[in-house]
């Protein structure tokens, strides 16, 4: 098993008597069905629907405080903390930006010898493995006590590219994307059952229309990998834009019903001047609930 520190990560803590229904009223995931020891994908989203955070939550057993804890990227961390504030009202909340005490550990490609209080396997792809919220001055330890061997950061980024997995900030841009665009809606980070949050008409809407054109998809590289953020053609027409990559492995943000077409007429794509070519071919086949042309 392999377990690596990702300094990239931060920790919310939302705490108080409050505290479920405030986050089940703003959020796209479902908290009411969170547990100690259970992680839910979610997102905070404008009015207009787009992603203005991306986190994985949990809950924190009573016997450490109760409360949630939010693992979010660190430099939103502090920026989420204040809009969850914003939204507080009078509701009997705390909201606290705990990064400079608190990271994530990941852990993946094995079970867990010892199952930490703060561990929850990661909700989105059962691949990704586990999520354990731990203080830095602790990561060595735990670890060797969860039977893994620690490795760079480096290593979980090329695992999270290969599973398919967005990262904010490198394969969409904050404020820019929609939950389906981003994959929310297959990594299970969206409760469409759920009674309303902030965005939840745009989101719902998208869903049950199929008005979703973009996607996130994984490419294979058949060179040097391009930059991120370099445009992707079919030919000499625009497809996407490239996000994260490792290797010959990579994720692109792209126009389905363009890359659909591509593939039909045999148009190789590219990179930066980079042939790519897509890992799943199905990734853009086009349903009535997924894409419009």
């Amino acid at each position: 098993m392999k377990a690596a520190f990702l300094p990239d990560r931060g920790v919310v803590k939302v705490s108080g008597a409050d505290a479920r229904d405030f986050l089940n009223g703003l959020l796209t995931t479902d908290v009411t069905l969170l547990r100690p020891g259970l992680g839910r994908f979610g997102a905070l989203l404008t009015p207009q629907g787009k992603i203005t955070a991306d986190f994985l939550i949990t809950e924190v057993p009573p016997g450490d405080g109760g409360g949630f804890l939010i693992d979010c990227p660190r430099a939103l961390a502090q920026g989420l903390a204040d809009k969850l504030g914003f939204y507080r009202l009078r509701a009997k909340v705390t909201v606290e930006n705990l990064s400079d005490s608190l990271g994530v550990l990941a852990a993946w490609d094995g079970d867990l010898a010892v199952t930490p209080d703060l561990a929850f396997a990661d909700p989105r792809n059962a691949v990704l493995g586990w999520r354990i919220v731990v203080p830095g001055t602790l990561v060595q330890k735990t670890a060797g006590l969860i039977g893994a061997e620690l490795v760079d950061s480096s290593a979980y980024e090329a695992h999270r590219i290969a599973s398919g997995v967005p990262r904010g900030g490198l394969d969409f841009m904050y404020g820019d994307a929609f939950p389906h665009e981003t994959n929310m809606d297959r990594l299970h980070g969206v409760d469409f059952d759920k009674g309303c949050y902030v965005g939840q008409e745009v989101v719902s809407r998208m869903q049950h229309r199929g008005t979703a054109r973009t996607r996130t998809v994984r490419v294979v590289i058949e060179g040097a990998p391009p930059e991120a953020g370099a445009a992707i053609l079919a030919g000499d027409k625009p497809l996407g834009t490239m996000g994260s990559s490792a290797a010959h492995a990579g994720l692109a943000l792209i126009r389905v019903d363009r890359a659909a077409d591509a593939l039909a007429t045999g148009t190789p794509l590219t990179a930066g001047g980079i042939a790519i070519r897509l890992a799943d071919p199905d990734d853009v086949l086009i349903t009535p609930k997924q894409t419009v042309a």
